[in-house]
């Protein structure tokens, strides 16, 4: 299993617009080989540096898979319109990826 997260801090306000550029989207993720599942959740708001943290979560059931969707026309298409929302974040989103370990 493989988990690939991107960190996104999200200017205080801006969260409704946020969340709405990715309940709009139309996500070819479930097409994918080895794709999972996908959440996005909401963390904290950081008052004193003005942002709410999110982290947008996939499942794949490998590294491979992932990888194929970094280089695929789905990834491409999906990520097309990306930099229209940069007025939204405080900086790039961060990414994280992880390999499973131990677990069911």
């Amino acid at each position: 299993m493989y988990v690939a997260m991107n960190r996104f801090k999200v200017i205080k306000g801006s969260e409704e617009a946020f969340e709405a550029v990715w309940k709009g989207r139309d996500s070819t993720l479930s097409e994918m080989k080895g794709f999972r599942t996908f959440h996005l959740l909401r963390g904290a708001t950081n008052e004193a540096e003005g942002y709410t943290l999110y982290a947008s979560h996939t499942v794949w059931a490998s590294y491979d898979d992932f990888s194929a969707w970094t280089k695929s026309e789905q990834f491409r298409a999906a990520h097309r319109n990306a930099g229209n929302n940069k007025p939204l974040y405080m900086g790039p989103p961060q990414f994280e990826g992880f390999s499973a370990v131990e677990g069911a």
